[in-house]
């Protein structure tokens, strides 16, 4: 899932410890983190394009606990009610697909929550990584399960089993 090119004032490759990632942003806010698209040039300038580097920098070197970033988040108003519930996860905590849709207000709705984190256009700042499977399992990851494991372990969790 991309965003519109008219939407994006800048965009940027950022070297994180497994690779580069890319990061656009609009006028309004953070726009789209894209673990696995990096071939494209660096494109604008931005304060909150400067200021998403210098945090996910921080947070990288295990010296950012908490994102405090304006997002730009298109989705549908279910997808965005998830996001909402899935960026106030602390750092450190994981929780269930089924513990997500509670928070989210669809109790029932788990299998619908799980389509909406896979959409979710801000890995890392609305940590999706910290969504577990039912029974403490990985579950999946959009960027994979190794770098899922990587992010958990910023955050001091170890997983030995998938």
């Amino acid at each position: 899932m991309g965003v519109s090119g008219d939407d994006v004032v800048a965009s940027r490759a950022l070297r994180a410890p497994w690779g580069k990632i890319r990061i656009s942003v609009s006028a309004r806010g953070v726009r789209e983190v894209r673990l696995d698209q990096v071939s494209r040039r660096d494109r604008g300038d931005s304060p909150i394009l400067d200021e998403v580097v210098r945090q996910l920098e921080e947070y990288f070197q295990g010296e950012r606990r908490r994102f405090d970033l304006p997002f730009d988040l298109h989705g549908t108003e279910f997808q965005r009610r998830v996001w909402k519930a899935l960026a106030r996860v602390p750092f450190g905590a994981t929780l269930s697909y089924g513990d997500l849709a509670r928070k989210a207000g669809s109790a029932r709705g788990y299998r619908a929550v799980g389509q909406a984190v896979g959409r979710n256009p801000l890995p890392i700042l609305v940590p999706c990584h910290r969504v577990l499977a039912a029974g403490g399992g990985l579950g999946g990851f959009s960027g994979g399960l190794p770098l899922k494991k990587r992010l958990l372990a910023i955050e001091g969790h170890s997983f030995v089993r998938g």
